[in-house]
């Protein structure tokens, strides 16, 4: 008798905790009405900015919030200019409400104490994301997320390549470098500290690196030069093969797409696993592109959207971050054709309607499958970054 009593009091202390959240975000959404949210997004892609005027126009149909894309090329200048709002005074009354954001610039806002939270476990929609099987929902570059954002979508770094020039991928970075040797003036990569060019330079330090486990600890804690020493040498081989002789790099991943559509080179790279599926599909890329990743794995990671501590709109930036992560959004986002996103969501936490929806979802022509993709490499520590775009740049950009 005493363990039923017991057992009734969990349950009834359960559902209490439900009744309050259920309150909570009932209020949220009534406070939320009429809010404009100032979401500051990566503006470069198309897909992905008509992907966020869809998002925007249903949360506006249902909730009653009015959301404005403010484009912006580095998502690190939205960090320093919430900064330099902190460091006025400006506690509220910010010019940004929510942001696309992870890995350092992350960190530095959670440093900084820049960030408004925690708060996603107020949101009904995370009950669906797979913190299981996807640990980095969970860890953001190896810095604990702690409810500090929204988990939006997974990426993992792929290679794409024209099967009508070669039919033979490189299968590492020293695979590469002979394949460059092979096809001198096709191959390239963005300069950082674009995020695809540091991508690229992270991808070869891991799998040259004699340590890698240093590369999971602060950079402080390490011998930098000693860590970084082949992926410099490799580095120094490889530019006098690159496209333009490595004199000049890429500004980002759609100017090698378009190279790659011009035949100019062989091989560029997405952070989406989908994308070259979805080029081909829009006529950005011939139908001979296919995708591949490295024999070792490649480098994955989740992608957020975090609140700044003095967001205007916070209730209403809260009501979108919770779209974002429900089960219709995230379905759109990752159909080739609309975007080519991967889930954050666990698909069997779903209902069968939701769950049948994503079974059904079409692969591409060039998409890999998940075990064709492989082993997922995690980031190295946040710290990392900026110590190797200042090397990166000092050597080859002086």
């Amino acid at each position: 008798m005493k363990r039923f009593f017991a057992i009734m009091i969990i349950i009834g202390a359960l559902i209490g905790s439900a009744a309050v959240q259920a309150d909570e975000w009932s209020d949220i959404k009534q406070t939320a009405r009429g809010q404009t949210v100032y979401f500051n997004a990566w503006g470069g892609s198309d897909s992905i900015n008509d992907y966020i005027r869809w998002s925007g126009n249903e949360v506006r149909k249902r909730y009653g919030v009015t959301v404005k894309h403010v484009k912006v090329t580095d998502i690190g200048d939205v960090v320093s200019r919430i900064l330099a709002e902190k460091s006025a005074g400006r506690n509220s009354g910010g010019s940004v409400d929510l942001m696309w954001i992870n890995g350092e610039n992350f960190r530095a806002m959670k440093q900084n104490k820049l960030l408004f939270g925690p708060f996603t476990q107020k949101l009904p929609s995370y009950r669906f994301v797979d913190t299981v099987n996807k640990p980095t929902v969970l860890f953001d570059f190896t810095t604990p997320v702690e409810h500090m954002e929204a988990p939006w979508g997974m990426a993992q770094l792929v290679f794409m390549i024209d099967t009508a020039r070669t039919t033979k991928h490189p299968t590492d970075m020293n695979d590469l470098l002979a394949f460059a040797r092979k096809y001198p003036g096709r191959i390239t990569y963005p300069a950082p500290p674009s995020f695809y060019g540091t991508t690229f330079v992270k991808q070869a330090l891991l799998e040259l690196a004699a340590d890698r486990q240093a590369l999971y600890r602060p950079v402080s804690q390490s011998d930098f030069d000693v860590v970084t020493a082949p992926l410099w040498k490799f580095l120094d081989a490889l530019h006098p093969l690159m496209w333009r002789k490595g004199k000049n790099f890429t500004n980002g991943a759609p100017q090698m797409k378009q190279l790659l559509n011009d035949g100019e080179i062989f091989i560029s790279l997405s952070f989406n696993p989908n994308d070259a599926s979805h080029a081909i599909a829009n006529g950005e890329l011939p139908e001979s592109v296919r995708t591949y990743v490295h024999r070792t794995g490649t480098i994955g990671n989740t992608h957020f959207v975090a609140i700044p501590f003095n967001s205007t709109g916070k209730e209403g930036a809260m009501v979108f971050a919770n779209f974002l992560m429900s089960p219709e959004a995230q379905l759109k986002k990752a159909v080739p054709s609309t975007w080519g996103d991967p889930t954050v969501l666990a698909v069997d936490k779903l209902n069968a309607q939701d769950r049948a929806a994503f079974d059904k979802l079409p692969l591409g022509v060039a998409t890999l499958s998940a075990s064709e993709l492989g082993r997922v490499i995690t980031e190295p520590d946040a710290s990392w970054v900026a110590a190797l775009e200042k090397a990166w740049l000092n050597r080859y950009q002086r």
